[in-house]
Formats: structure tokens, C-alpha cells, sequence
């Protein structure tokens, strides 16, 4: 399976969604992404964009000022 990581950090809102919108356009459905930001707020906004756009949040933590998501790329890339 194909998995890549996002490094995200010290990116304020919108950035991480951006950034994490176009790794996603570049990848294929059934992907994953882990996305790693130091901004609190992608783990409402992050979320909201996937359900959208149609890819998944497989699994979300935080801990040492990091917020980790795992996205699974959906058929629509965007």
C-alpha cells in the first residue's frame, strides 16, 4: 500500500488544508496520507475538507504540540 507523509508543521489555517489538497491531487485512490501539522484547528478542518472531497480520516492523535491525521485518498482526487 501506498503512504506518504505530509509534513505540515508551523503552517497556520488555510495552509495545511491547501498543502494537503494538493498531495492528495498527485496521489491514487486507495492512498494514504498521514498529514503532520503544529496547527490545533486541522482537526476540524482537515476532517470537514475529506468529507467533501470524499477521502476518509482513517485515524486522528495528538501529543507534543503535534497534530497527526491519516487520510485514505477517495476516487476523487480534490
Amino acid at each position: 500500500m501506498n503512504r506518504e507523509i505530509l509534513n505540515a508543521r508551523r503552517l497556520l489555517c488555510p495552509l495545511p488544508v491547501i498543502r494537503t489538497q494538493n498531495k492528495i491531487k498527485e496521489m491514487r485512490p486507495g492512498a494514504h496520507l498521514e498529514v503532520i501539522c503544529t496547527d490545533p484547528g486541522v482537526m476540524q478542518d482537515i476532517p470537514a475538507w475529506c468529507r467533501i472531497h470524499g477521502h476518509t480520516v482513517l485515524e486522528t492523535h495528538s501529543g507534543n504540540h503535534e497534530y497527526v491525521i491519516l487520510i485514505e485518498v477517495g476516487g476523487q482526487n480534490g
